[in-house]
């Protein structure tokens, strides 16, 4: 009754912890509603709608003619899609179980494995998305190319991971500020739908605007995205190394934050709230 069990080896450990990881995420992506399907389809929808309203918002400013030569839905889901899964990831992550949430109380629940849940959950059900509008889009409406698919999908999956990286150091800080971290994420995700760059081409660009977007890695991830969409775009003024070094450090950092925070966090925090 009172027998404490422990892994007998590394590789059943990896094999309880992955076993974790996935019924979390499961929970993680159910959690808007009780059928994965319809989960599935509001985030569709919702996708769609932001499509729609930059498709519509486009045509009516007479922007149409400086997108770049190719599908024109193309190019706005190639900025609409890694916004969306970007913010989202932000908010999945920095809204993970504290050290000091009642479902740590169940060993061997910890908070590694609710940050991966939270980020996988967000993956999946955007990934999903993604593949599924590209398809009905490419099968119903116009057939379209993509010049580079895996490298431009690589460039989502940068969205995705610096995504994680923001939402890992806020999650790191929230039980010390909780109302600040609760107010960034939501200016964070607000102010992104212009400081993404989605609506523009970073190549036609002034130097002085330039300036306002370069220190955004998600302005860098969906320029480069677009290079490897379109045949006949080449971004001169993003790079790939410039988000992922960003991300990297930024996961070192909400890691150690983390690690910091789990030690002194206590469940009479939530007082101050």
């Amino acid at each position: 009754m009172f027998q404490q069990t422990r892994p007998r080896s590394t590789l059943q450990s990896a094999f309880i912890i992955g076993e974790l990881i996935y019924h979390t995420t499961v929970r993680k992506v159910r959690n808007t509603h009780s059928n994965a399907f319809v989960a599935l389809l509001v985030n569709m929808l919702q996708a769609v709608v932001l499509v729609a309203t930059f498709y519509v918002l486009f045509s009516i400013l007479g922007l149409r003619g400086a997108k770049l030569r190719g599908d024109f839905l193309l190019y706005v889901m190639s900025g609409v899609f890694l916004y969306i899964t970007h913010v989202k990831t932000v908010g999945a992550v920095a809204g993970s179980e504290s050290p000091a949430s009642p479902m740590m109380q169940h060993a061997p629940m910890n908070t590694i494995i609710s940050i991966a849940a939270g980020a996988l959950s967000t993956l999946y059900i955007q990934s999903l998305s993604l593949f599924t509008i590209l398809f009905i889009y490419h099968v119903v409406i116009t057939p379209f190319q993509i010049d580079h698919p895996i490298l431009a999908y690589s460039m989502f999956l940068l969205a995705w991971f610096t995504g994680c990286a923001v939402g890992l150091v806020l999650l790191a800080i929230k039980p010390w500020f909780p109302t600040f971290v609760s107010v960034f994420t939501m200016v964070y995700q607000r102010a992104n739908m212009i400081a993404s760059g989605k609506m523009f081409v970073a190549n036609m660009l002034p130097p002085m605007m330039l300036k306002v977007f370069d220190w955004n890695p998600l302005f860098h991830a969906i320029d480069q995205s677009r290079g490897f969409t379109f045949a006949n775009y080449f971004p001169r003024n993003s790079s790939i190394e410039y988000p992922l070094i960003v991300g990297i450090v930024l996961i070192m950092v909400g890691l150690m934050g983390e690690f910091y925070t789990r030690q002194r966090v206590s469940s009479s925090w939530g007082a101050r709230r």
